[in-house]
């Protein structure tokens, strides 16, 4: 099917929220792209990006070769993430630290929307897929508990931190932010976005490039051979991030960030009653219905464009 411009339009949209869900520790970009109905194109097109495409290159010239990789869906959509990221990196920032618990229950709604969503795509459950939907479960929740490490700024380990981010970043329900938190490098990586620290942005890059190209295959060879199998997985993955989003905490303990302030480094999931402060339970409930609401809408909206 031929594209036109305002089709690509709403590719760079798509793009838009998948930055934007990308940028906050604890929801993935994925999750938007599933929804949305470009994740399976996003994964075969990632992977037509491999060693046959220098022989493409050789014998079609660049026009055959962008037609191969799918580089108007790539353009457009990747456009629309860059946009979002570099755009919205400061205002996500400024939110998580004055108005968490809102931001994070807007995010709550947001995947228990999602999980229906995903996990309506399998038509009949059993035995197998609810496995996989327990295991998918475990292996978010578990992440999801892991004590986050502070490590140095080495150019190196910028580069894997990039590799495994971006994994997590196309999978549904496991947030790259989150394993750049895990990591030590979420920080490091969104300062170096606000304050266009290059040398940083390229090592970064590359490393997501890396692992974006390695685990897509995987990907892409799971939903073509065990489609409803590596879903049900994905739902569960959904499941599980859940602890991670929940609006109330509590610090345990604090760390210094690189501006010298002192910020929560490990935190536990309360009761909204238990909070210190204002837990905003109403409001909080409002923004996560809104949450849900949205992920619903773009659903609803995606599914007239296909």
């Amino acid at each position: 099917m031929k594209r036109t411009l305002k089709d690509y339009s709403l590719i760079s949209l798509k793009g838009i929220a998948m930055g934007a869900a990308d940028v906050v520790p604890g929801v993935s970009g994925g999750t938007i792209a599933f929804i949305t109905g470009i994740y399976e194109e996003l994964l075969e097109t990632i992977d037509s990006v491999n060693l046959k495409c220098f022989k493409v290159l050789k014998e079609q010239g660049l026009k055959g070769l962008w037609k191969h990789i799918n580089g108007n869906f790539l353009a457009a959509l990747f456009l629309g993430i860059g946009i979002s990221i570099v755009s919205l990196a400061k205002l996500i920032t400024y939110l998580m630290e004055h108005h968490a618990v809102l931001l994070w229950s807007f995010f709550f709604g947001l995947i228990i929307s999602s999980i229906y969503l995903v996990g309506r795509v399998i038509k009949k459950w059993d035995i197998a897929k609810i496995i996989g939907l327990i295991l998918g479960s475990a292996i978010a929740y578990y992440i999801t508990i892991l004590p986050p490490m502070e490590n140095p700024d080495a150019l190196w380990y910028v580069f894997l931190s990039g590799a495994l981010a971006i994994c997590a970043m196309i999978l549904p329900g496991i947030s790259g932010s989150f394993i750049l938190l895990l990591l030590g490098s979420y920080e490091l990586v969104l300062s170096s976005i606000k304050d266009l620290k290059l040398s940083i942005i390229a090592i970064f890059a590359v490393g997501c490039i890396t692992g974006l190209l390695s685990f897509s295959k995987l990907l892409n060879w799971m939903f073509k051979k065990y489609h409803d199998l590596t879903v049900a997985i994905l739902t569960g993955f959904l499941v599980g991030s859940l602890n991670k989003i929940w609006p109330w905490k509590t610090s345990l303990s604090y760390r210094t960030n690189s501006h010298g302030e002192s910020v929560p480094f490990i935190q536990e999931n309360i009761l909204p009653q238990n909070f210190e402060g204002d837990n905003q339970l109403w409001l909080a409930i409002v923004f996560a219905l809104v949450g849900l609401g949205l992920i619903i809408f773009i659903e609803k909206f995606a599914a007239k464009k296909r």
